[in-house]
């Protein structure tokens, strides 16, 4: 990230600024160093986040066993965090709208840290709902203000790169936290994943109070503001595309390690291994997602949802075999992978002077439609297969790259006119 100090006024709040909260304020000379630990910071937060509310993915049989519910049941673990991250990300930011911010990505630390260590302990199935209660409020409101900090923590050139290392903390999610938290569990039992996902978030409660400075807010969110973003065609639109491609991905992705299990027949070292080698294609997806979506937001989104498309509707076909279910995986993980920077540059370019309110529309859209395709998802595997469930998926995925099309047929600009991409 560039180290840069030629811009002295910062538009937007910079870190450790002093006086008053129009925006007008002196970025200090360690600005751009402390902006780098405070983005390392926020993205190591949102891979606990992350890690926390897709890790039951892994671990969905052996956690419906020992409840002994089924695996669409088990689907609620992640159909309960998305529904509340909705609800939780426009409620919490704007009741917060006068806290520092650093101060409350402590708190929602603090919050997904006692979710853990409840999930951990709990002795029934009703307690880990409640335990990924905590976690989709922690989603609603750390997402919605931290997704969007790269703009206060570092100098305008960089905050393209710096969006993009906070939101590699998505795929990083997958191929870091999910891999080795079935592997734990394959190990040492499914709790002591969670107490180990407990003890991170308390390390990366201690990292955000000492290396994000003090935030205070510098455009507070009203509802007001939220409204009128549903006046822009761009922010609808956004709306849709985000609806189809999540839907299509938790719908399909959160019941994965059953399609691998039952399809493809493979154990449990090998999902481990497949889920880790899509974490990784995710990785690459993000980056070279994060690289052009400035400039073609609207080409990203689409090839993105082809990705999908492709790996899901061939997946019943090919996935019968190991190398073409980890070769699927490996396009869809990269698919993906640009999907959150995409679907988050979207709605920042729709809304450029409400950066918070972007964010704020971003993660509601984007943790509703996650519960609903998860929830989605597992009606349709306990009525009918895990091959059904990625073709349905596949087909929403389609219906979002004629979505995309649509856009393109309107001509529709960005603020300033700048094209659709």
């Amino acid at each position: 990230m560039s180290t840069s100090t030629s811009n002295p006024v910062d538009p937007v709040g910079s870190v450790g600024s002093v006086g008053p909260v129009d925006g007008s304020v002196l970025r200090g000379p360690r600005a751009p160093m402390v902006g780098r630990a405070g983005v390392v910071s926020v993205m190591l937060g949102i891979f606990v986040i992350v890690t926390t509310e897709i890790l039951p993915i892994g671990m969905l049989t052996s956690i419906g066993s020992s409840f002994t519910v089924s695996d669409g049941v088990a689907g609620l673990m992640m159909t309960m965090p998305g529904l509340l991250a909705a609800f939780a990300a426009p409620l919490v930011t704007v009741a917060t709208a006068g806290v520092d911010r650093r101060v409350m990505l402590c708190v929602f630390m603090l919050l997904l840290a006692l979710a853990n260590f409840l999930a951990a302990v709990a002795p029934s199935f009703w307690l880990m709902l409640v335990s990924r209660v905590m976690v989709g409020i922690t989603i609603g409101g750390f997402w919605s203000m931290g997704a969007g900090l790269a703009e206060r923590l570092v100098p305008p050139a960089s905050v393209g790169r710096a969006t993009a290392v906070i939101f590699s903390a998505v795929p990083l999610g997958s191929v870091l936290g999910v891999p080795a938290g079935t592997l734990l569990g394959d190990v040492a039992g499914w709790r002591t994943t969670f107490v180990v996902m407990g003890v991170l978030s308390v390390g990366v409660l201690v990292m955000l109070f000492l290396a994000v400075p003090p935030l205070p807010p510098v455009r507070a969110t009203r509802l007001g503001v939220l409204r009128g973003m549903f006046r822009s065609v761009n922010t609808r639109f956004g709306l849709v595309l985000t609806f189809l491609i999540v839907l299509a991905h938790f719908g399909t992705y959160t019941y994965v390690t059953p399609f691998l299990e039952r399809v493809t027949h493979a154990d449990g070292g090998l999902i481990t291994a497949f889920l880790l080698l899509y974490g990784v294609a995710g990785i690459l997806g993000n980056f070279l997602g994060g690289a052009r979506v400035a400039r073609c937001p609207r080409t990203v989104f689409a090839v993105a949802a082809g990705l999908i498309a492709g790996a899901t509707l061939l997946l019943p076909v090919v996935g019968r075999w190991e190398a073409g279910a980890v070769a699927l995986l490996i396009v869809w993980g990269v698919g993906y992978g640009a999907v959150p920077v995409a679907s988050q540059t979207w709605f920042a370019k729709a809304a450029p002077t409400a950066p918070e309110a972007a964010t704020v529309v971003f993660t509601a859209s984007f943790q509703a439609t996650m519960s609903l395709g998860a929830l989605l998802g597992g009606l349709a595997l306990d009525r009918t297969s895990p091959s059904a469930v990625m073709a349905l998926g596949g087909c929403i995925a389609v219906l979002m790259v004629l979505a995309a099309g649509a856009h393109f047929a309107g001509r529709h600009s960005w603020p300033g006119g700048a094209d659709g991409g």
